[in-house]
């Protein structure tokens, strides 16, 4: 090829093909899948909320088997919605939304959980898993309050706080947002 002031340029020979990613595939969670769900839950955790605990390891909240149990029931609640993102590796992560039946719900729906292995963020798995959980319905979420990347997204898809603190677990502070 000519490049001005009678310069050529040539294609160098990459050394080896650009990396392909592969899109998951999204689909209702199955009882089947409680582990995939459970490891990836656990891992989540320890991704995102390990610095809250002096040591995951033997902290309970971290504990994939305690998970499994959890998500053996869950999956059996026709009241929960859980969609897994999935890729050939196995489950990279999930969403689940259950309905607020109780009197003054601030939303006609929670976004319960929504959890995506680090080596999957950016690439996205959770705004595909948010728009097939939930689309673009009113909803409402807890978050960690020292969970910035959390925060820009939710915000992204429009959720704003509404002023509504807790905790939960070993995460000692939790905001609630809705949309």
């Amino acid at each position: 090829m000519d490049l001005p002031g009678g310069h050529t340029s040539r294609p160098y020979p990459s050394s080896k093909p650009a990396p392909q990613r592969v899109a998951p595939t999204l689909r209702p969670a199955r009882p089947a899948d409680a582990a995939g769900i459970a490891r990836v839950h656990a891992a989540s955790w320890r991704e995102t909320y390990g610095r809250f605990v002096d040591d995951p390891d033997t902290n309970p909240w971290f504990d994939v088997e305690r998970r499994i149990g959890i998500w053996e029931t869950t999956l059996s609640d026709a009241g929960h919605a859980t969609i897994v993102a999935e890729r050939p590796a196995g489950i990279v992560g999930f969403a689940s939304t259950t309905p607020m039946t109780e009197p003054g719900a601030v939303r006609p729906e929670e976004l319960t959980m929504l959890y995506v292995l680090q080596s999957a963020h950016g690439s996205g798995v959770g705004q595909a898993l948010l728009d097939a959980v939930l689309a673009d319905r009113p909803a409402s979420l807890w978050v960690a309050a020292d969970n910035p990347r959390a925060h820009a997204f939710y915000r992204r898809n429009g959720f704003r706080p509404d002023g509504a603190e807790s905790s939960f677990g070993p995460i000692p502070q939790t905001v609630r947002l809705i949309r």
